[in-house]
């Protein structure tokens, strides 16, 4: 053994030639002897490894132990203990370059995309919609840049802005283990709502199905291995009502999977639910845990809470709205009409101050059976409270966990405890209601959209769940 700075001549050259040696390694390493190789290790640095969706949920969760406070008196994380979502050759996604029309093409006529709402500026920020510069004290953390005026149907340009950055991403289509049709076809189907002509209202879809079935990367599995996101809800594609399109029902189409907001519960076998996109997109996982704490700790004085309107279609609505207005525990925020407090149903600082002062939402079908307000409702860490299973348990079983009591309540709408809404969340334990809270808070990450222009930050968010588990849904198709 040796100390101290003298060395036997012999280890000196020894040391030297064990220098020499690593030295030209790495000269080797870093610049490969062709271009060629020079790609494909750049093609190599973007197929890394990506953990299954749920494999470790806790890992998104704060660890207070290691927080400061900011000057807000916010806590910020100090200690990193999450790890960067990564793929390897098992997953790796090719993106199609479709002509315009099928999907940038598309946001030229922005105002016309749907006749009630004039959708350019919900399409700015490649779907995320326009920045929100303040969120109000109540919700107010140390970055703004996070919160956006999301429409509840931008999930499919959000999804392929991100994909276009994302690590899974192939150039090389023989490696692909899917391929991404990045087809705006919710955008396209509300433009059409009123069209009475029939060939013009499917015109778009059939030529896409078309042009897809000419490739050669379609043809190796008959379209099995494609996959297709989409922001409106299945009726829209699938029904014969006037303006709905027939996009999910071309036989091109049924070969492949459906990533929807809203999925056929008793027919949609190649359709999976996607979360609804809320306001909330971090670019750092740092973000993600300040804003998990922040709904950790909000002081919530209200049992529950009902946000929105009656439904025609949705009776029980009327119940929660009389349940709710007799209750003092009880926080209504009442959407029908033109006045102030319908107003607020637009705010997205208002909705999520409602939500995050509850400690349940109330969440019932409307015009259909699921809702986004869910998905605010995880966001503000509110435990949602659902009378109908195709809400949510039927839909987005990539997403929460399979048994539903440990994150939601359920209430039969047809039972008679429908009418003492009050008293069955009473009678649920602290305990109990403290450790759903903490469930939904860890699921923030997973339902969450991240920013399309980020990279390295830290968590797994809903394009990275989807990816994952739509991975070992075609592997049983194709091998």
């Amino acid at each position: 053994m040796f100390s101290g700075e003298k060395k036997p001549p012999i280890l000196l050259r020894c040391s030297s030639s064990l220098l020499l040696f690593l030295s030209a390694a790495c000269l080797i390493f870093w610049f490969p002897s062709s271009p060629d190789t020079l790609i494909q290790q750049q093609h190599d640095h973007h197929i890394q490894h990506h953990d299954p969706p749920h494999v470790n949920q806790t890992r998104n969760q704060n660890n207070n132990n290691n927080n400061n406070k900011n000057a807000d008196g916010l806590i910020t994380p100090t200690k990193r203990s999450v790890t960067v979502p990564t793929c390897n050759q098992k997953l790796s996604v090719y993106l199609y370059t479709l002509p315009a029309k099928f999907n940038l093409g598309l946001l030229h006529n922005c105002h016309n995309l749907n006749f009630r709402t004039d959708m350019c500026p919900h399409v700015e920020n490649s779907g995320l919609g326009q920045p929100l510069p303040t969120m109000g004290p109540t919700l107010a953390t140390n970055s703004s840049s996070s919160w956006f005026a999301t429409n509840q149907f931008a999930a499919e340009m959000i999804f392929h802005a991100r994909l276009l950055n994302h690590p899974c991403r192939t150039y090389d289509p023989t490696r692909a283990t899917l391929f991404y049709v990045p087809y705006y076809g919710g955008l396209h189907v509300s433009s059409k709502f009123r069209e009475r002509n029939l060939t013009a209202r499917d015109e778009l879809d059939v030529s896409l199905v078309d042009y897809l079935q000419s490739q050669s990367t379609w043809q190796k599995h008959n379209g099995k291995d494609h996959f297709i996101a989409l922001g409106r809800i299945v009726r829209d594609f699938t029904s014969s009502w006037l303006g709905a399109g027939r996009l999910l029902k071309l036989a091109g189409v049924e070969n492949m999977s459906v990533l929807i907001i809203e999925r056929n519960p008793f027919k949609g076998s190649n359709q999976h639910g996607i979360p609804y996109p809320s306001y909330f997109h971090p670019s750092t996982w740092q973000e993600m845990s300040t804003w998990q704490t922040k709904m950790r700790e909000a002081h919530r004085r209200h049992l529950f809470s009902f946000i929105g309107a009656k439904r025609r279609k949705a009776a029980i609505r009327n119940e929660f709205i009389k349940q709710c207005g007799e209750s003092t525990r009880c926080m209504l925020l009442n959407c029908r009409g033109s006045n102030e407090e319908a107003k607020k149903c637009q705010e997205p600082s208002e909705v999520l101050k409602v939500m995050s002062e509850s400690v349940f939402c109330l969440q019932a079908p409307g015009d259909s059976f699921t809702r986004r307000s869910t998905f605010d409702s995880v966001l503000a860490g509110c435990i949602p409270v659902f009378f109908s299973p195709h809400t949510a348990y039927s839909q987005y079983q990539w997403y929460l966990p399979g048994e539903r009591s440990e994150y939601s309540v359920y209430i039969d709408q047809r039972s008679k405890a429908r009418k003492r809404i009050e008293e069955v969340l009473l009678k649920i334990p602290s305990e109990k209601v403290r450790m759903m809270r903490e469930k939904i808070i860890g699921l923030i990450p997973s339902l969450t959209y991240a920013n399309p222009n980020a990279s390295d930050f830290g968590f797994e968010d809903a394009v990275d769940v989807a990816l994952a588990s739509l991975a070992e849904q075609v592997k049983k198709f194709v091998d």
